[in-house]
């Protein structure tokens, strides 16, 4: 079906991949400004919270953030198992930076805390990068604080950037966590598409497909944000499986009952 339905719509390959290089994500002016924002903060050595609803774009935000950052004076490491206890955590840390894992918790620390250091002598500041904040173990949380003290005359060695859903902030305000908070000194947010968003990304999307004409109807591309409020990963979803039903009705524009008949049977799918 893939191939039949790219060619009936005269596409070269599905927009709405994730397959897709970080140097062509397209990011609208609001998210545009929260990777500014970070690029800021880490040219200050400085710590970020960044939330968000699910499917809002914190990944593209972390991707364009990745291909924008000098790769000369940065070293970015990604970790996303959040659930992890504090052992775990630093095992899995260590393993992401090419280092052996050690048995003991402070023998991880003392590994990660040396990386580092190696790091500043090399004037690369690492950056650590942890998705899924929000569900970070309680211990795991606490001892954070303890990465972020390590400071060469006054100057941090190390920036962290924890990444989540709204309820990190309020785990991060609670008192047992207000060393850490403290140390955070940059908060953002991304908010979602707004209905223009939504219109451009689906424009510019299809047209890196290979299809510069209008393919979503107007009432319809509304449906679709009105549906996904804004969420990316919703309206890839929806919109890849509106051109699939369009394609089979032999249709050459996405309309507004088939929006309607792609969110119902979505929805269905979703409650089994």
């Amino acid at each position: 079906m893939t191939a039949s339905y790219l060619s009936a719509l005269g596409l070269r390959e599905p927009p709405f991949s994730k397959e897709i290089p970080d140097a062509e994500l397209w990011l609208p002016a609001s998210k545009q400004a929260v990777v500014d924002g970070l690029i800021d903060a880490l040219g200050e050595r400085a710590s970020v919270v960044l939330v968000g609803e699910p499917g809002v774009g914190k990944t593209c935000v972390l991707r364009a953030l990745r291909h924008r950052i000098p790769a000369a004076g940065f070293r970015l490491t990604y970790c996303h198992n959040a659930t992890l206890g504090r052992r775990d955590f630093y095992r899995q840390l260590c393993v992401a930076l090419g280092l052996s894992p050690a048995a003991t918790a402070g023998s991880l620390f003392y590994a990660v805390s040396r990386h580092v250091e190696e790091r500043a002598e090399e004037r690369i500041h690492p950056v650590f990068l942890l998705d899924e904040a929000h569900l970070l173990h309680q211990d795991t949380l606490e001892h954070l604080h303890i990465l972020l003290n390590y400071h060469w005359d006054s100057r941090a060695l190390l920036s962290l950037v924890l990444v989540g859903l709204p309820e990190l902030r309020d785990r991060l305000a609670l008192r047992r966590n207000r060393s850490l908070h403290s140390r955070l000194h940059h908060r953002l947010e991304i908010s979602p598409l707004t209905p223009d968003d939504t219109a451009e990304y689906l424009r510019l999307r299809l047209r890196r497909a290979g299809c510069d004409r209008e393919l979503f109807a107007s009432d319809a591309t509304a449906l679709l944000h009105e549906a996904t409020a804004g969420a990316m990963r919703d309206l890839d979803r929806l919109a890849a499986a509106a051109l699939r039903e369009t394609a089979r009705r032999k249709r050459k524009l996405v309309e507004r009952d088939t929006i309607a008949r792609v969110i119902e049977e979505d929805t269905r799918e979703r409650d089994r």
